[in-house]
């Protein structure tokens, strides 16, 4: 493992995919070269569908969308990384450094509300990897999505870590007046200096902060992904991120623990070497804690709720912060009932 800090990155290496007969080696001359800082590389791929039903228990959402696999944010404790070896990289390094663009997300989407007797749910923008990830300044599938969801009246919910959600404002405002579009910010710190260490490519806190209430000030329901909470680390922010996202214009906020599922944990361990070593083996400790001495748990449900004191006590922390900061706030629904398949408002006179 190397131990420099690369900056943008979060990942320390490349580790092994275990669906590769190959492995990740470091050589015993890596001393003898000059550090050469990997860049995204973007590869565009064409699936053939797009639109996935979740089957996951305790996720709250049917349809998930993914316009692009990989992330370039390069969060250590992102559970997406293990679907990477999918394709055949690693959940480390190529996980945020080889971008697959899925350039036909937007014709397989109209293919989709196109079905025969489809009936309209609510389509999670995001549920694997951010939508609005920097590439998405280049490749604009987001937008054509957003455009697609407007001229169809088709239900929305997006969820990024990234400002960059306010360029589509011209989409999401319309779409917001007929209720068919909610956005969830990821801001699971206030700590600007954790937030570059912890998640490197997403926008900075002031920034997500200023999107929040750009997108509250526009009448754009808005909620805030308080995730994860990771002990040692941001489980001490909680009720002063829940003050200041209410004060910004937050409506909700939803939260989860941190669970270092499969390729995540050598990773997670790796970046905790590099960035906190004098706290690497508390944080793990108590993460463990969390889940009956296990670092990982897989099951979703199980994970957001834990387990034991450290558990409970983050539980209560927040139940304190809902009754003091969004006492009587609620969520809207978004309206499926406009969705008929028909695009565009002109033929809808005929």
């Amino acid at each position: 493992m190397q131990n420099n800090i690369i900056k943008g990155q979060g990942a320390v290496e490349n580790i092994h995919n275990r669906y590769s007969k190959n492995r990740y080696e470091t050589s015993i001359y890596q001393d003898d070269y000059e550090e050469v800082v990997a860049k995204t590389q973007c590869l565009e791929v064409f699936p053939k569908t797009i639109v996935n039903k979740v089957k996951s228990p305790g996720v709250p959402f049917i349809y998930s969308m993914n316009p692009y696999q990989g992330c370039e944010h390069g969060c250590a404790y992102c559970y997406a990384r293990p679907t990477h070896q999918y394709w055949g990289y690693s959940a480390g390094v190529d996980f945020e450094r080889v971008i697959l663009v899925k350039k036909n997300t937007p014709e397989l989407l109209e293919q989709f509300f196109l079905k025969r007797g489809y009936k309209a749910e609510v389509i999670q923008l995001s549920g694997n990897t951010d939508c609005y990830q920097p590439i998405e300044r280049k490749y604009e599938i987001t937008r054509k999505l957003l455009k697609l969801c407007l001229d169809y009246r088709h239900p929305v919910s997006i969820i990024t870590k990234n400002a960059l959600v306010l360029r589509d404002l011209d989409l999401l405002k319309p779409l917001a007046e007929k209720h068919l579009v909610t956005v969830s910010l990821s801001i699971p710190t206030l700590n600007e200096e954790l937030r570059r260490r912890l998640e490197p490519r997403t926008s900075s806190v002031p920034s997500k902060l200023k999107a929040l209430q750009t997108l509250s000030n526009n009448n754009i329901p808005t909620h805030v992904m308080v995730a994860p909470i990771i002990p040692g680390l941001n489980s001490s922010e909680v009720l002063a991120t829940l003050k200041t996202i209410s004060e910004y214009g937050a409506q909700s906020f939803g939260y989860t623990l941190v669970g270092l599922n499969e390729e995540v944990e050598p990773v997670f361990k790796d970046w905790l070497e590099v960035h906190y070593p004098d706290r690497k083996d508390k944080v793990l400790n108590q993460i463990a804690s969390l889940h009956q001495g296990k670092l990982a748990e897989k099951s979703i449900s199980k994970r957001n709720a834990g387990n034991g004191n450290f558990a409970q006590m983050i539980h209560n922390t927040f139940t304190i912060g809902r009754k003091k900061y969004f006492h009587n706030q609620s969520f809207p629904r978004l309206d499926n009932s406009l969705f008929d398949g028909t695009k565009g408002e002109q033929l809808r006179l005929f």
